[in-house]
């Protein structure tokens, strides 16, 4: 499983910055990062090299946050690789909730998804070959 760790912003200029300005002040180096947003508050969804560091420094600056679960996935850079593994997921009766990607190395995309079945996304990834992380 990737650890990730959901922030939740106030939806306003400066916000996701400040945010950022504190990991950066604690030393933490982000991995992956995504934000998704309403017309009230935002959630910064990030992938860090420290989660510990990360959420002591987050929660002492007043941010409220929480770590996250997600499945794990190498992906083969060719057309077609992740709506392969998404027919497989979805033949299984596993429903994404969320994904997304970040840089791999070795000509593959590494993919990070959130799913209220973990255990049978991973077991079906790997019936399939698949590389979990």
């Amino acid at each position: 499983m990737i650890k990730q760790i959901a922030v939740f912003l106030e939806n306003e200029a400066g916000k996701a910055s400040a945010c950022c300005k504190v990991l950066k002040d604690a030393g933490v180096n982000l991995y992956a990062l995504s934000i998704a947003d309403t017309k009230e508050f935002g959630i910064m969804r990030i992938i860090t090299e420290d989660n510990a560091a990360a959420l002591s420094a987050l929660k002492s600056a007043g941010y409220l946050c929480s770590e996250v679960d997600l499945v794990g996935v190498e992906v083969p850079d060719r057309a077609g690789a992740l709506s392969d593994l998404l027919i497989a997921l979805g033949k299984g009766g596993i429903s994404v909730e969320y994904m997304y990607s970040y840089a791999g190395v070795d000509g593959h995309a590494k993919i990070a998804f959130k799913t209220a079945m973990p255990e049978k996304a991973i077991l079906i990834l790997n019936e399939i070959g698949a590389k979990v992380i």
